[in-house]
């Protein structure tokens, strides 16, 4: 893994949330690109927040995250979307983005944080282990027509 620091850059400008359409949609396949930046700034009214990794050949990693308060949990960061490219996985951008969202929430005095996870994502689960996460749930639902 490298020890190069990379800068996390908050996607603000319609711009910059566009410039994580084409990663964020290797994670979510249903996302549509005309309206993609509509969507993220509705998601923004509900505390949404959307920060990435880039190089001069485009965003390597994503993360979509909001501090939520809950019965269960206390107040959370939660994290909605995280997204490093298959050809950058295992340079260290998940590892780097974990770790300044964990710094986002201390700094904002949460319990913890939270994230939900395909079941299919073994290599990310590898990932939230052996940084100090624990499955601790097991996430259902229903889906309407």
């Amino acid at each position: 893994m490298s020890t190069a620091v990379y800068e996390i850059m908050h996607a603000q400008s319609d711009e910059e949330i566009m410039k994580c359409f084409d990663i964020l949609k290797v994670l979510r396949p249903h996302l549509e690109k005309e309206e993609f930046v509509n969507l993220v700034r509705t998601l923004e009214k509900e505390g949404y927040k959307l920060i990435f990794i880039a190089d001069a050949k485009g965003v390597k990693s994503a993360a979509g995250y909001r501090i939520t308060s809950h019965l269960a949990w206390g107040k959370v960061l939660y994290i909605d979307d995280l997204i490093t490219l298959p050809e950058a996985r295992g340079t260290g951008f998940g590892t780097h983005l974990i770790k300044w969202l964990m710094g986002e929430a201390k700094k904002n005095s949460c319990d913890g944080i939270h994230l939900d996870t395909g079941i299919r994502h073994e290599e990310a689960h590898r990932l939230y282990l052996n940084l100090g996460m624990k499955i601790d749930g097991l996430h259902l639902s229903m889906h309407f027509d």
